[in-house]
């Protein structure tokens, strides 16, 4: 059975010159905009994309992101074809998931060479995937274990649940991906996010389970929940850990610098952290409390959409209420496996 490529350019003389070097070996699916390149390999999944930049709507790069943050096109290798004048920022392609360039006006042996080879490089990585998730299965089980057990213990004196950290780690993961994040990034944060609160460990339990407002001396304690995160989880120097370090300190940084513990304004606030911050915010309004009742969830878009440019990054919280379809199926998820464990 033949191997399928996907060619993606704007211009149909470019699309039969490849057309007439690759067909008499592959299966040559062929799209002329970005949006159809990214119909056809969600649905058909070639094996091989051969993309264009330079496109009217939207351009090859923006394809790219969008192909390497969905987990069904992700794995499929992106070579870009285009005029040697568009190399000299081959950096942003590598960045956005490319493997390769080809320059144009193509040369058949060239094409055929590296559509060969990165077909085979493809082949072996999948069978590698393959290999590292059967032998990797115990050690990733005994990591979110581990994971757990410090998201947990985060809020282990307040009326959070476990199932609440990791309902807010998978609101992280969408609107990672909807924001351009590869797979992999979003699934790292995915496991970050829920760790953290992990410095209210360091925090006493009269405080934290007061029954009323929190005098000024008690909430600069709390802040303080942030550094101890940080201090905690830095000790390690894997990436999860100190991406769920840096996490802990920033997670209520504000975008207009009002936040905690520095005051970080915009962009000094990295994603991961502005990310959290939403994602966090919008679970504790949606979700039921001893001392509170879930919030409507029109209302809790409304507050994020009020708050963006405020508290809350603009693009991200538009990216989020445009995702809103998404993260209703994964709260009514985990609100059903929340019920569960309250039934048992």
């Amino acid at each position: 059975m033949k191997q399928t490529i996907l060619a993606v350019d704007d211009t149909p003389e470019n699309l039969d010159i490849l057309k007439g070097i690759l067909t008499p070996d592959y299966t040559l699916k062929v799209a002329i905009k970005g949006e159809m390149a990214l119909k056809i390999a969600r649905n058909q999944q070639p094996d091989l994309i051969l993309l264009d930049i330079m496109m009217p709507e939207m351009d090859g790069y923006e394809v790219c992101r969008i192909l390497k943050s969905d987990p069904k096109t992700a794995p499929i290798p992106v070579v870009f074809v285009t005029a040697m004048s568009e190399t000299t920022n081959e950096r942003t392609g590598f960045e956005v998931g490319a493997v390769d360039y080809i320059t144009k006006p193509v040369q058949p042996d060239l094409v055929r060479a590296r559509v060969k080879t990165h077909l085979a490089l493809s082949d072996q990585q999948r069978t590698c995937r393959m290999l590292v998730k059967r032998r990797t299965e115990e050690l990733e089980k005994s990591q979110r274990a581990a994971i757990d057990m410090l998201g947990e213990a985060g809020h282990f004196n307040d009326t959070d649940t476990g199932v609440h950290i990791w309902r807010m780690a998978d609101f992280c993961g969408a609107l990672a991906r909807a924001i351009g994040w590869s797979v992999e990034r979003a699934e790292m944060l995915e496991l970050a996010a829920p760790m953290h609160d992990t410095g209210k460990l360091g925090i006493s339990d009269t405080i934290l389970k007061a029954p009323r407002k929190l005098t000024r001396d008690e909430f600069e304690i709390i802040k303080t929940h942030t550094t101890i995160g940080y201090d905690i989880l830095k000790k390690s120097t894997s990436p999860l850990f100190t991406l769920a370090a840096e996490v802990a300190l920033h997670h209520h940084e504000k975008w207009d610098g009002s936040g905690y513990p520095h005051g970080l304004v915009g962009e000094e606030i990295s994603e991961a952290s502005r990310i959290v911050a939403l994602a966090d915010v919008f679970d504790a309004l949606s979700m039921h409390r001893p001392y509170k009742e879930a919030w409507p969830l029109d209302k809790v878009f409304e507050i994020i959409l009020k708050d963006a440019g405020t508290h809350f990054d603009p693009h991200m919280a538009e990216t989020f209420v445009a995702i809103r379809d998404q993260l209703e199926s994964i709260k009514s998820e985990w609100d059903a496996k929340e019920q569960q464990e309250v039934g048992e």
